[in-house]
Formats: C-alpha cells, structure tokens, sequence
C-alpha cells in the first residue's frame, strides 16, 4: 500500500502543523516518525538534555495519538536508509516535513533526503517553520510577510481522519538511560507543558515581564520560559503570538505583553539572518573580523576551563555559568554577560562559546544561537558593542545577591558589597568572615583591564575600517527589515 510519512524534527507537537494537517488531508495511510540520528546525537552542539526533552515530547504526544490508535514511531539510525525501509515496507507516495533552519550538517542531510526522494518518486513536501523564508535574498515586505503569518488562521489537523499504519520503533532499552530520567531541575518537555508554562504567563506570570528580564532571579518566574517549546516546536511561534495579542486586549496587559511580542518578532528575525547566511556557523558575518588577532597564549586553554566551570573569580559571571549548567536557563542577559567576558575581557575567539553554550542552552535554536553569539561578540559591526561589566552587572542585575547566593553559595554569608566583588575583600574583612580568596572562592583569572581595552580598541578599529564600514553596508542592505 502506498502511504505518507510524516517526519518530525523540530515540530513536536500535533497543533497548528501544516504537514500533519496535509498528510491527514489526502485520506492516505500516514505513518509519524521522529528519527535519533548518531551523527548529530554525537555532535558537540547537543547533549542529553536535549534528548532527554525530545524523549519527553515524543511521549507527551504519544499520550494523545493512543486516542487515534497511531503514535509517532522512533528509530534511530541513518535517516535516509530508514527511509529506504519504509518505502520498501509500505510504498511511500509523499513525504510531509517542517523546513529546518538547522546547523550545515542538518542542511546537508537534507540535501541528501531531497535526492533520495526524486530517485525513488516521492513527493516531498516542506512547510515554512514560522515566518522563516527559505532562499530570502533580501527583507523587503518581510515584515508585512510576518505579520500575515501571524495572524493566519492555525493549521489544525483533524486527528479524527488519521488512517493509522502500523510500523515498528526502536527498543528504547537500546537509548541511553539517562535520556528517561526525569530531572526536576530542568523544564519538562511536551506540548502539555508548553501550553501550561504559556498559560501561567499569560495568567499572572507575565505581568511584570518588561521589567524584570534583565534580572536573573525575577527573570526565572517573570519571563515566558517559552524558549524550549518554541525551540523544538512543542508550541508553533503563531499560536503564542495569537494567545499573547488575545491577552492583550486585556486592561493592565498592554506594556508587557508589547515587550513580549517584540521579542516574538526578533525570534524570526534572527533565524531568517541565520538561513540567508548560514557561513556564519564558521565564519563572522562581517568579513572585516574573520581574522581579528584573538589570544592564542598558553594560558587560553585555562581560562577557557575556568569560564566553562564557573570558576572566573567573578561571581556574576560563575553564577550564570553554574546555573546554565544545572538547569539548561539563564535569561538573556545573562547569555550576553557571559559571551561578552569570555570575548572581551579573556579575549578568546568566539568559536569556543558556540558549541558549549549550545550544548548547555535546553532552547538550543542554531537560527537564533549564531547571530546572537556573534552579536554579542561585537563582530557584526553594525550594533553598539557592548562590553559587560561583571560588577557591575552584579550591582545591578542582582541587588540583593541572591542570584548569587543560589549558584555561588561559597560567598552566601558575606556582606552583600562584597559578594559582588569578593576580590576587593580587605585582609581585616576576610578575617572576620573566615574567607581565603584562592581557598574559598576563586581569585580572578584575570584583571577587567588586562584585555578589554585591547578588544574594545580592536573591535571600533575594524569596525571604523573601510573593510568594516564595506560589510556593515552590505549587511544592513541584506536584513534591514521593510514593510
């Protein structure tokens, strides 16, 4: 019999899924699928956490398709070679997928499927994932093209009509362990709790969004928390943006809630930069930086260590690092306070974030993690290159310590002046306090001045360079959005 495969990646849920929806559409058998493939399992982009929360969708939504008699089927190995099972098992007619704005080795394995598909004559069909354009040379009318998809009505499959085929998924004795272990630290994964984290924000969480996102420890309750759902596709970009304008029309809601949207729109943004130039996973996007003379010293590889542990001797920037590591969050400033230390202030080349903070981030989105990175690396050159300082953003961002206090516990019971900066302790305070700077709490692997004024000097001359004025040009050309 001939049928349709549904292949899921970054679309984990059953709302508001145009494939799903066209596949059911054609009254032909269809058979869901999500593939693990060794390949990006072992790419140092991702980490259990990652697996653990697609494991964890995969069965949310399997609770509801046993309703239907169908489920998603796994399996776990070579994408097209599976696809060459099916189609020797069942005849695949078509194929239904979300585009993917994925790393360079996703786009290549789907380069692959593509010509698997025209040797064997099946038709396969990409929907656009949110307003993301694929093939976009320039922003004109991209903003108009936004709004139009946002406000679209919601491609909702009709799960009554499914015609159910019965295949066969992987042992999940076979999957690591550790990907079935629920770990209370982390958000969980699903459409279930997509939808209950967006609801609760909406309800109350919400309210005071706009003012404390620069805050880490308000921004834990306060912000959407939405970025692992949208991330891998638990909730589609437009049912938040519908929800969210509903709630608007709300008394009280309107400030809020306007922030909020404006960060929905950067998330398209941002993504739609990285698809119409996805060199920039190699390579700065302004071409004046691609050889900026970072360190290459023999102390690079130790600090480098001391940042990916959370042991710089600044506890801003530790307690971020501490905190991403055991909960898969920290808001954004936070991200950009750490890109920019290890940049500025131990001016090492931004490579050396990409691949570990993805692997940390629980919202991984290649789309949105490069040109972010980069941005804040203060490479792009056309932005305001912005240098954070790690006290004061400790003075500011955590007035209270008690950020601090929750992932740098070493320094709880000092004074609050001298949590945020330890290294200024005097040796009368640390004798009081029984502190050892060293012992206790890492001393500083570096001065905020040893190499600052070298990146900040650096950064504004390439930037001002002819070169750099030259790209900068070229790229507010290319993804300066008009309506």
């Amino acid at each position: 019999m001939a049928i349709n495969v549904v292949w899921f990646k970054r679309d984990l849920r059953l709302s508001d899924h145009e494939p799903l929806k066209a596949a059911i559409s054609t009254g032909r058998p269809t058979l869901l699928w999500f593939n693990f493939e060794p390949w990006l399992v072992n790419d140092p982009h991702y980490d259990e956490r990652h697996w653990r929360f697609i494991v964890e969708s995969i069965r949310d939504i399997n609770r509801k398709l046993k309703a239907y008699n169908t489920q998603i089927y796994v399996t776990y190995g070579d994408t097209v070679e599976q696809l060459q099972i099916w189609h020797q098992q069942f005849s695949i007619e078509s194929l239904y997928s979300h585009q993917e704005v994925g790393l360079l080795n996703t786009f290549d394995r789907d380069k692959q499927v593509a010509s698997w598909c025209r040797q064997h004559h099946v038709n396969w069909f990409e929907s656009p994932t949110g307003a993301v354009q694929r093939g976009l040379n320039s922003r004109q009318q991209w903003q108009k093209h936004w709004y139009e998809t946002m406000k679209a009505p919601l491609a909702t499959p009709d799960l009554a009509r499914i015609q159910p085929v019965k295949a066969v998924s992987v042992d999940y004795r076979t999957l690591p362990k550790s990907w079935f272990e629920r770990r209370p630290s982390f958000q969980y994964g699903g459409p279930a709790a997509a939808w209950a984290t967006l609801n609760s924000f909406l309800e109350q969480r919400g309210r005071a969004y706009h003012y404390s996102i620069s805050q880490p420890i308000r921004a834990q309750h306060h912000c959407s928390r939405l970025s692992p759902y949208l991330a891998w596709g638990n909730l589609s970009l437009r049912e938040c943006y519908q929800a969210t304008v509903d709630k608007r029309r709300e008394t009280g809601w309107k400030r809020p809630l306007n922030a909020f949207l404006s960060r929905l729109h950067w998330h398209c943004h941002f993504i739609q930069k990285f698809e119409s130039e996805t060199a920039m996973q190699h390579a700065p996007l302004n071409r004046a930086y691609e050889n900026y003379p970072y360190r290459s010293d023999t102390q690079v590889e130790q600090h480098l260590k001391a940042w990916q542990q959370g042991k710089t001797g600044y506890p801003m920037v530790d307690a971020a690092m501490r905190c991403l590591l055991q909960t898969g969050y920290i808001n954004f400033r936070m991200r950009a306070l750490l890109v920019s230390f290890l940049c500025h202030y131990l001016h090492i080349h931004w490579q050396y974030a990409t691949t570990h903070l993805a692997a940390l981030f629980l919202d991984f989105e290649p789309g949105i993690h490069y040109p972010q990175i980069q941005m804040q690396a203060g490479i792009i050159g056309t932005n305001t290159i912005r240098m954070y300082n790690p006290e004061k953003q400790a003075i500011e961002k955590d007035p209270t310590g008690a950020y601090i206090d929750q992932w740098v516990p070493e320094l709880a019971e000092l004074p609050l002046e001298i949590k945020h900066a330890p290294y200024r302790i005097t040796p009368m305070e640390a004798q009081m306090y029984g502190f050892k700077l060293g012992e206790d709490y890492p001393s500083p692997i570096v001065d905020v001045d040893d190499y600052r004024p070298i990146a900040r000097d650096t950064l504004y001359r390439i930037k001002k360079s002819v070169a750099g004025t030259k790209e900068a040009q070229r790229i507010l050309k290319r993804h300066v959005v008009s309506r």
